[in-house]
């Protein structure tokens, strides 16, 4: 061997050697990331935005990996801690959910049943119902009066409903109606027995029927007096007058 293949050969051994080294400091900082972070667990994060007393359910969050001793003893772990929960406070996607953000779905009180109804995504909801919440719902009618001669159509709308309280939003559907395709969104209410004759009444026959969101502490009875108006009581002054009254001579 001469002088040339031995400096190669020295050359080959001193970058083997280092390589070996390089590889043996990865190891090292990989042991010793391991050994401060410890092994991951499975937590989950809210795949999309959620609004206040929106009901949870397994497509609102997403599955993630990470170190276990990052994840905070709040942080829910098992998607069966979300059965029956609601949130709390306006969520943001990507936030690690723990059950500090959450609270059990409103109750059924005694004495009270549950009554789903359909009610049109645009006039009825717009959005702005939520589980726990409390409304005033109002329904309008095409009313005929065959007290005179001539038979006299006019239009009422009637408060049917004061401080109920919602229980559950359900998801927007699609449906036809009188070859009218509309959107609606079934609302499940909490009514004693005469609400929800009335409730079922509305949505039988009424011409329309709207939602109206009650702020918090402002719940507040709507004497039976002021429960019925009609834009012929308002010309005449008294908007809330009893219907028959309005016919008199």
């Amino acid at each position: 061997m001469n002088a040339r293949q031995r400096r190669g050969t020295i050359l080959l051994v001193v970058s083997a050697l280092l390589a070996l080294g390089a590889f043996a400091a990865v190891l090292a900082v990989i042991s010793d990331v391991e050994s401060k972070v410890g092994p991951e667990a499975t937590a989950y994060e809210l795949a999309q935005d959620m609004e206040p007393h929106q009901e949870f359910r397994p497509e609102h969050v997403r599955e993630v990996s990470m170190p276990e001793r990052y994840i905070p003893r709040s942080a829910v772990t098992d998607l069966a801690e979300l059965e029956g929960k609601v949130a709390l406070t306006p969520l943001r996607e990507g936030s690690l959910l723990q059950t500090d953000m959450m609270s059990d779905r409103p109750e059924l009180e005694p004495g009270r049943q549950e009554i789903a109804i359909m009610i049109d995504a645009a006039t009825g909801v717009a959005g702005k119902i939520y589980p726990g919440a409390t409304i005033n719902m109002y329904a309008a009618y095409r009313v005929t009066d065959r007290s005179g001669d001539d038979d006299e159509e006019f239009e009422i709308v009637r408060l049917m409903v004061n401080n109920a309280t919602v229980i559950e939003v359900g998801d927007l559907t699609e449906t036809d109606e009188d070859r009218t395709r509309r959107q609606v969104v079934p609302i499940t209410f909490s009514l004693d027995n005469t609400d929800a004759h009335r409730v079922t009444f509305a949505e039988a026959f009424a011409e329309q029927v709207r939602l109206a969101l009650v702020a918090p502490g402002d719940e507040e009875d709507i004497p039976e007096s002021e429960r019925t108006y009609t834009i012929i009581g308002d010309i005449l002054g008294s908007p809330h007058a009893p219907v028959a009254d309005l016919f008199q001579d």
